[in-house]
C-alpha cells in the first residue's frame, strides 16, 4: 500500500489516527474515535471471558455469581493432579479440580510474573504455600516466585501459576487461549495443547509462515495462529484504527526480534524500515511488517485456524512482506 501524506491527511478526518513510530513516518494525533471490527467488551492484556473452552456445567458468568468466593481463587493449591480434557489433553489442576495456567509475558528463567493489578483480579495468581505433587507429577517442577507485592507465587517449571475468575467448576478451562497468551498448564509446565494442534506449532519461531491450501504462504506465529492487517490501519505514517474493544477480538502481535523470524521480509518496501515496533499511544507496543501493524484473532481457536480472514472485508491474512492476502485491489 502506497499512501501519500496528502492521502494520509484525509485518512486522520476520517478514523482518528494515532502515533507511530519514528521509523514509519511521524504523525501524532489524540483519536477522536476508532474502528472496532467485531469487538467484545474487556481491556488490557488479560483478555477476556468466554473465549476459551470449558467441559464443566459452569456457566460463564463471574465466579461470585456462580457462589465461587475470590477467597477461593486465591486459596493454597494444595496437592495437585493431573486432568484430562477433551480438547487440550492433559492440564495440571488443584485440589479443587480448578484448571492452572501460564500467561506468555511472563519468564520462566528467571521466573517472573507481569500480571499485576486488574490483570491480576482476573487471573489470579496461585500461592506457593502448600503446594505439592500429586501423582505423576514431579516434584522437582514446583518452585515459587515472589511477586512486587511480597507475596510469593507458585511456579511450575518455572513459570508462574494462575487460576481464570470464570473457571467456576472442576474441569473449567475457559481461560485456554485467551488473547492468544494465556494456555492451561501441561503436567511438564509447558502449554497443554491437543496433539494436532501442538504438533503443528511445536518449536515455532516468534514469527514465520505457513502454506494455507486456499491462501497461500501466510505469517503464523509462535503458537501457530494466523497474523492479520486491518485495511483500516494506514501504512505511511503508520497508524491503527483498531483501538479499545476492538484488540479484545484482534489482539496486537507483541514485538518479536528479527533473529527469531522465519520467512519474513525485514527489509520491506523501504530498505531497513519495513520490520519495526509500532509504539501505539495506548503504551501497547506492536510488531509491524512493511510498517504495517499485525493482529491475530480471537476467533482463531487451534493452528491453522483462519476465521479471521475477510471480516468485516477489513481484515486479511498476511504475506511474508506485509501485503494482504485475498484483499480487494485498492484504488
Amino acid at each position: 500500500m502506497n499512501t501519500s501524506w496528502r492521502s494520509a491527511s484525509l485518512v486522520v478526518s476520517a478514523v482518528a489516527m494515532l502515533a507511530l513510530t519514528t521509523a514509519c513516518g511521524q504523525e501524532t494525533t489524540p483519536p477522536a474515535s476508532s474502528q472496532n471490527v467485531g469487538a467484545t467488551a474487556a481491556a488490557g492484556d488479560y483478555g477476556s471471558a468466554g473465549t476459551g473452552l470449558g467441559t464443566g456445567t459452569g456457566t460463564g458468568n463471574d465466579s461470585s455469581a456462580n457462589g465461587q468466593s475470590s477467597a477461593t481463587q486465591s486459596a493454597s493449591a494444595g496437592e495437585l493432579s493431573i486432568s484430562t480434557n477433551a480438547e487440550i489433553g492433559e492440564v495440571l489442576t488443584d485440589s479443587l479440580g480448578l484448571t492452572l495456567y501460564r500467561f506468555d509475558k511472563d519468564t520462566a528463567e528467571p521466573a517472573k510474573s507481569n500480571c499485576d493489578g486488574d490483570c491480576a483480579k482476573t487471573w489470579p495468581p496461585v500461592p506457593a504455600d502448600d503446594a505439592s505433587a500429586g501423582a505423576g507429577i514431579e516434584k522437582s517442577l514446583l518452585g515459587e516466585v515472589t511477586r512486587t507485592d511480597g507475596t510469593k507465587q507458585l511456579t511450575i517449571g518455572g513459570w508462574p501459576a494462575y487460576r481464570y475468575v470464570k473457571d467456576v467448576n472442576a474441569g473449567d478451562a475457559k481461560g485456554q487461549g485467551v488473547k492468544g497468551t494465556w494456555y492451561a498448564l501441561a503436567p511438564d509446565g509447558k502449554k497443554a495443547k491437543s496433539e494436532a494442534a501442538g504438533a503443528e506449532a511445536a518449536d515455532l519461531p516468534g514469527l514465520s509462515t505457513r502454506n494455507d491450501p486456499k491462501l497461500g504462504e501466510i505469517v503464523v506465529d509462535k503458537n501457530g495462529h494466523t497474523v492479520y492487517r486491518f485495511m483500516k490501519d494506514t501504512q505511511w505514517p503508520m497508524s491503527t484504527a483498531c483501538t479499545g474493544d476492538c484488540l479484545d477480538k484482534w489482539p496486537v502481535v507483541a514485538p518479536v526480534d528479527a533473529k527469531d523470524t522465519k520467512g519474513i521480509d525485514l527489509q520491506g518496501s523501504t530498505p531497513n524500515r519495513g520490520y519495526v515496533v509500532f509504539d501505539r499511544p495506548d503504551g501497547i507496543k506492536q510488531q509491524s511488517i512493511d510498517c504495517v501493524p499485525i493482529y491475530t484473532f480471537a476467533g482463531d481457536k487451534k493452528p491453522g485456524d483462519t476465521n479471521g480472514q475477510g471480516v468485516g472485508g477489513t481484515w486479511f491474512a498476511v504475506a511474508p512482506d506485509g501485503k494482504p492476502v485475498g484483499a480487494p485491489d485498492e484504488e
